[in-house]
C-alpha cells in the first residue's frame, strides 16, 4: 500500500484559495474496519489511517517519506487560472454573452 502525496482541492462552498497551498501526506487504510460489539460503532486497529501530515512544499513531503521509508505516490492536478471579472462587466455595451434576464 502506498501513501499518497497530494494538494487538497478547495471547498466547493467557498471561492477562496485557503487550505489548498499546502501538500498532504495521507496514509491508506491498512486494517479492516469492524463494528464494535458493545456500541456498534465502526472501528479499526490501524491508527495510521487517521493521520494526515501537512507540508509547505511537495519536496518536503517527498523527503519526509523517503527519510522514513514510506512508499508513496504523488498525485498532481493542473494549476487553475483565476479569471478576474468586475461587476461593471455585467452591464457593458459590448458584452459577448446574452443577457440572462
Amino acid at each position: 500500500m502506498f501513501a499518497t502525496i497530494y494538494r487538497p482541492s478547495r471547498n466547493a462552498m467557498q471561492s477562496g484559495q485557503a487550505k489548498i497551498r499546502h501538500w498532504v501526506l495521507d496514509f491508506p487504510q491498512g486494517a479492516a474496519r469492524r463494528p464494535d460489539p458493545l456500541m456498534g460503532w465502526t472501528s479499526s486497529t490501524d491508527t495510521k489511517a487517521q493521520l494526515k501530515l501537512k507540508f509547505d512544499t511537495k519536496e518536503e513531503a517527498i523527503a519526509y517519506a523517503k527519510k522514513h521509508g514510506i512508499p508513496f505516490r504523488v498525485t498532481e492536478k493542473p494549476e487553475t487560472k483565476r479569471v478576474g471579472k468586475s461587476y461593471a462587466a455585467n452591464f457593458s455595451a459590448d458584452r459577448r454573452e446574452p443577457w440572462s434576464h
